[in-house]
């Protein structure tokens, strides 16, 4: 089977949990817990070949405008093959199809998302919304992270 991008069902949702616990164990993503991943279903794309899913992104709307792309994973034996581009684009243009004007994403990797299109900007150009999941990373409050903004409407979204 081909890899396929698609929405996310419920029968996904242990394994976008795991695809994140990867991440979340070496201190690169914060982790999710399933009852946050059945709550937020709806904000995730999903990869998924014959041997399950291979990646996951998630768009989740906190404003009128603004988006954040968030719970980006893909299997470590799967990167380099374009499938993290892919999901970034499904997360864009849900937000755009919804009147979004605007996406940010909080990451380690800055670079992945500077090459398509996100510019680097203060962390507190941000609403204090946002800060709600933060204070559950072990990270907290001296993150790394860098913060990314990507304007739709210059992109022709």
């Amino acid at each position: 089977m081909e890899p396929t991008l698609r929405r996310a069902r419920t029968s996904d949702a242990v394994e976008i949990q795991r695809l994140i616990k990867a991440y979340a164990d070496r201190g690169q993503m914060l982790a999710r817990s399933l009852s946050e991943i059945y709550d937020n279903l709806r904000d995730f794309f999903v990869v998924e070949d014959a041997a399950g899913l291979l990646g996951c992104a998630a768009c989740h709307v906190t404003w009128e405008d603004l988006a954040e792309v968030k719970c980006m994973a893909v299997r470590a034996d799967r990167h380099g093959q374009g499938w993290g581009r892919k999901l970034l684009e499904a997360c864009i243009e849900d937000a755009a199809s919804i009147g979004v004007n605007r996406a940010f994403v909080l990451t380690y990797v800055p670079e992945f998302f500077e090459r398509r299109g996100f510019r680097r900007i203060e962390k507190s150009d941000l609403p204090q919304k946002i800060w709600s999941e933060c204070v559950r990373c072990v990270h907290f409050p001296d993150c790394g992270e860098i913060a990314l903004m990507f304007d739709l409407q210059d992109a022709g979204q």
